[in-house]
């Protein structure tokens, strides 16, 4: 019997430097505990645990998705809200929503096929579980964040005994096509 203990991971793109520390940095001003546990990203595949056998087949489901996906631009414009669903304030994806669900697609139709609990929306958490004038105040004081970056890798993130969601493994999305 195997009493190897699962390891939990997610599949994100980091918000490149300096935005992703200025977004964890905001989060940080508004409350938020988990600010400089969770680097800034647009979620791919969101927390799972997987054993060993899954996490080795998941590596190499994941370079493949890699390898079939272009690389794509992303615009981080403006702030949303999940409430009152879910007490989450985030800057909105407003290009790249169809890149980012082709590859939150392909990721979950392989070796972790897992339900979601909610609808797949991406998005850059900036506020959670704060108070709701730290939820308004994120909204408000966000609302005119914009940048635009290229994504090219995407990473794979093992949570840590002490609850750091650490990058592990960086895969390399195809070159985009120049036609």
């Amino acid at each position: 019997m195997n009493h190897e203990r699962p390891t939990t991971i997610g599949v994100s793109i980091p918000v490149p430097p300096p935005h992703g520390k200025f977004l964890q940095s905001r989060r940080a001003d508004f409350g938020d505990q988990s600010a400089w546990q969770i680097p800034a990203h647009i979620t791919l595949l969101p927390p799972t645990e997987v054993d060993a056998t899954t996490y080795a087949a998941f590596l190499d489901h994941c370079a493949a998705v890699a390898a079939a996906e272009p690389a794509f631009d992303v615009v981080l414009r403006g702030t949303g809200t999940f409430r009152p669903l879910s007490d989450v304030v985030f800057i909105q994806v407003a290009q790249g929503v169809s890149a980012c669900e082709a590859l939150e697609m392909s990721l979950r139709s392989g070796p972790v096929m897992r339900a979601l609990d909610f609808y797949y929306h991406p998005h850059v958490t900036v506020a959670h579980d704060v108070t709701p004038a730290q939820l308004d105040r994120a909204f408000d004081e966000l609302a005119s964040f914009s940048v635009t970056f290229e994504v090219t890798t995407f990473h794979l993130y093992e949570l840590g005994a002490d609850g750091v969601w650490r990058p592990k493994h960086e895969f390399e999305l195809a070159r985009r096509s120049t036609s």
